[in-house]
């Protein structure tokens, strides 16, 4: 043992030999909550930094789509926290009105009953309760995940201050004339009762019918076709493009509408289209939103034949069928009366389901309640043009300007009793009073409440300031209106995003809610298909996380979010990343039993070897390229540099570097802990968002410090050292080289082999005993042949492979490889130069070959190498 040994500390590692992420996970989680690290104070003099959770429905539970929106969330807020921004990420629950009321629903008709039973005051208190014992699962998987959201804030669309906000909003825009009531034609669900928003209705290809009919008779009589022949008892027109030659006679009279007692007009609209079809529709108003244009723009009557149950009520042999029974019985009765021209079935074609149950939306006509959009989707639309909000990624811009530049007005009432009910009374000479917060409602006989609700979106555009305490200035509201960013899913930039930018704007001032809209893919699995349970391919992220740790599955999904883009996951890629932390669990605990260390400061570079420059140049330039991509929402590339640079930089060459280096001891293994225990340092900082158990155990063990939590963000430190870096990538080439040629010759990875290394004069002399270490190459004896000489970067390795290998049997069989290799050469050439083959062969076969000849020629290189380097038998 060497003097400079002897005064080495001994080793010790306070980490466990293996991590368990299960033992480690939970309880740091509890205890940054009960320290507070996450809570908000809105009266810090730092700058603030706020986004708000999506907020998920208090029916659901934690998805992978959630997994990977929170992961991005919490590392961009993780991050500000470090930068010393207040930072707040503010957690809720939406209430979900059709879906938490479907719940409670299921839940009375198990027990025999229903809501009409309870009434309505008893149903929503029943709600109520069903909220506080079964709602709200997916909080606790949050914390499993590790969000870093202020617990102390946790808001709920229909909590107390959030209600005053929604009849404060409703209110102001009420009295502003740009909310109102009329019928129009809206998406409704005949199993839930309600009207449901455009996001609420999942379209899919169903088999259907699509059956031509005449109307009226002779030269008098027209075709249309339809896949709902059951709304032709509603029709009050036939239209036909103004300028087809063929009904010119027809526009303006009246013909006979089977099945009824009734004639129906012929109209000439711009709408239809004369090349489609037969060029003539059947209008029914009532049931179809283009008809119902088509109806007001030439005053047609509006006919509605179906009960909101979608039971036909038209007087007749078909009045309480329904619409489907309806459907076969009119085509049946049709088909007697000779009025079929042509059927096609099955007749594959876009349904709309309501998505909380499944049943097929029917088009209605209905009196409900609107937001007259034009005004504020005008604004919303603005606000991203003068740069005030910025899209990410910036392509997505022309997505949200074609659907707030194009917006119609927004039927905002549901015909549910779990929801804000709205604010509006009507009196019984039929006067109509809007009632604001603190206002008494208007009393006497006759006097009633509207009974819908609000539609759940129109709670959830508040979100980015109601969670903040509006109406009231408070002091959360100075401070963390407006929002800094918000991350959110494409799907819902319509539907959520802009009506958070409108009313945003709108109840503000003409702030905007939010400065930066981040758009995420969705999550697929991994061969790119959409997760869903009939597809069997459907993961709960608690099963992986259980299996392999929070923060592989946190890594596996920051991996794959390139912006805007959907992110593929499959299994094993998790795995893969448990493999990466487990990789800095062991290279830290290693780091630490050879007492790499952060305090004091760091050696003066004119002392530091080579290795240790170049790994501190590479360092800073990996803090500042991360510090861009962290700005720039680019997690995928962020993700692979921290990777890359942690694995294949830090562990597989410094590391290793610089373990010939404690073994010799003195002031440059002193100086290679300090440095290691730096690069580490920073190294879990720059990761501790995206990773932040695993990199709160080992920084918090490395450092002896309070929490990474609440530490500063690692700042580039300016230092670079090109001629470092090109000396240790020389080196890194030669040990590549080297370790190339040991596999092409079979030798285990383990196996010594004696070596003479002439290095005099390059700038690999100081490097010699990281070379022998690290490729396993013992000094030569008296007994040494160089059996193999590699000429690399100037330098020159001598091998002696004497009884290592069989250099005969070896070269042989290089030689068999080799002429394999020129035969599949001359065949793939053979026919990629015949005429007659490549006239006739497909593509793909054709580049199929070509692929067998680059491959052919590459091995040929590869073998003749080999066999060069090998020594004569």
């Amino acid at each position: 043992m060497t003097e400079n040994s002897q005064a080495t500390p001994a080793p010790a590692s306070d980490l466990p030999t293996q991590y368990t992420p299960a033992d480690v996970e939970g309880p740091l989680y509890e205890r940054w909550v009960e320290r507070g690290y996450f809570e908000a104070d809105a009266k810090s003099e730092k700058p603030p930094y706020t986004i708000v959770i999506p907020p998920p429905n208090v029916t659901g539970s934690l998805h992978l789509g959630h997994a990977f929106e929170h992961t991005l969330i919490d590392a961009l807020t993780r991050r500000k926290r470090m930068q010393g921004y207040e930072t707040l990420w503010q957690p809720g629950m939406d209430h979900a009105g059709i879906a938490t009321q479907n719940k409670v629903e299921q839940q009375l008709a198990g027990e025999g009953k229903s809501r009409q039973d309870l009434g309505r005051e008893a149903f929503v208190a029943r709600v109520w309760q069903w909220k506080e014992e079964f709602g709200g699962k997916i909080l606790g998987q949050m914390r499993r995940l590790g969000d870093g959201v202020d617990w102390s804030r946790e808001r709920f669309t229909m909590d107390e201050g959030l209600s005053q906000a929604v009849q404060t909003i409703f209110k102001k825009l009420y009295d502003d004339e740009l909310i109102y009531r009329a019928e129009r034609i809206i998406n409704w669900c005949p199993r839930c009762l309600t009207a449901i928003s455009d996001i609420e209705v999942e379209y899919q290809d169903d088999d259907g019918e699509l059956v031509s009919m005449r109307y009226g008779d002779g030269e008098e009589s027209i075709v249309v076709a339809t896949t709902r022949a059951e709304t032709m008892l509603g029709d009050t027109a036939v239209a036909v493009h103004p300028d087809d030659a063929r009904y010119q006679h027809l526009i303006g009279k009246l013909i006979k509408l089977p099945l009824t007692d009734r004639s129906i007009p012929v109209v000439a609209d711009a709408h239809v289209d004369p090349e489609f079809g037969t060029g003539a529709v059947k209008v029914t108003p009532a049931h179809d939103p283009n008809d119902f244009e088509i109806g007001r723009r030439h005053d047609l009557p509006t006919l509605t034949v179906m009960d909101e149950r979608a039971i036909i009520t038209v007087p007749g042999p078909f009045e309480g069928l329904d619409r489907f029974e309806a459907r076969s019985a009119i085509v049946a009765a049709l088909r007697e009366d000779g009025r079929i021209v042509a059927e096609k079935r099955p007749y594959v074609h876009s349904v709309g389901h309501c998505s909380r149950c499944g049943t097929a939306v029917e088009p209605r006509l209905s009196m409900q309640w609107w937001v007259k959009v034009g005004p504020l989707a005008k604004a919303a639309g603005d606000a991203v043009r003068d740069g005030r909000v910025k899209i990410h990624p910036q392509e997505m811009e022309k997505r949200y300007f074609d659907w707030v530049d194009n917006l119609h007005d927004w039927c905002i009432s549901r015909q549910l009793w779990w929801g804000h009910r709205i604010p509006v009374w009507y009196g019984p000479a039929g006067e109509t009073v809007c009632v604001g917060p603190g206002e008494e409602p208007p009393s006497g006989e006759g006097w009633h409440q509207e009974t819908d609700v609000l539609d759940t979106w129109f709670s959830s555009g508040l979100w980015p300031f109601s969670t903040l305490g509006w109406p009231e200035q408070t002091d959360s509201v100075q401070k963390f209106y407006p929002n800094s960013t918000l991350v959110t899913g494409y799907d819902i930039l319509f539907f959520w995003v802009a009506r958070m930018m409108m009313f945003g704007l709108y109840a503000m001032d003409g702030t905007p809610p939010f400065s930066e809209i981040v758009l995420h893919g969705m999550v697929r699995d991994q061969n790119g298909k959409k997760m869903s349970k009939s597809f069997g391919n459907a993961v709960d992220p608690l099963d992986w996380m259980d299996k392999y740790g929070s923060d592989a599955l946190r890594f596996t999904l920051a991996r794959g979010a390139n912006p805007g883009v959907d992110v593929p996951i499959g299994e094993e890629w998790v795995q893969g990343s448990r493999n990466f932390t487990n990789k800095l669990w062991n290279a830290t605990r290693f780091a630490l039993m050879n007492g790499a260390t952060v305090e004091g400061p760091l050696p003066p570079a004119e002392r530091l070897s080579a290795t240790d420059r170049w790994v501190l140049s590479r360092l800073g330039e990996v803090t500042a390229q991360a510090d861009a991509l962290y700005d720039d929402y680019q997690f995928a590339k962020l993700s692979d540099l921290l990777f890359h640079f942690a694995w294949d930089e830090v562990f597989d060459w410094y590391v290793e570097l610089s373990k010939s280096v404690f073994q010799t001891g003195g002031q440059p293994a002193e100086d290679a802990r300090r440095v290691l225990g730096e690069v580490l340092d920073v190294t879990l900082r720059l990761l501790h968002p995206i990773v932040p158990f695993v990199t709160e155990t080992l920084w918090t063990t490395l450092t002896g410090r309070e929490s990474i939590v609440v530490t500063d963000w690692p700042q580039d430190s300016g230092f670079r050292d090109a001629a470092a870096e090109a000396e240790i990538a020389t080196l890194q080439r030669v040990i590549t080289e080297v370790r190339r040629f040991r596999g092409d010759q079979g030798l285990q990875p383990g196996q010594r082999v004696p070596a003479r290394l002439h290095l005099d004069g390059t700038q690999l002399a100081p490097h010699e005993p990281a070379i022998r270490q690290l490729l396993r190459l013992q000094p030569e004896g008296e007994s040494f042949t160089a059996t193999a000489t590699l000429p690399i970067e100037g330098a020159e390795v001598a091998l002696d492979l004497s009884g290592t290998i069989d250099v005969a049997a070896e070269r042989k069989r290089l030689t068999k490889d080799l002429a394999a290799a020129e035969k599949e050469k001359a065949q793939a050439e053979g026919k990629l130069g015949n005429e007659a083959f490549l006239g006739k062969a497909p593509e793909p076969v054709v580049e199929k070959i070509r692929g067998r000849l680059s491959k052919a020629e590459e091995d040929i290189v590869r073998l003749t190498g080999q066999l060069a380097k090998l020594p004569e038998a």
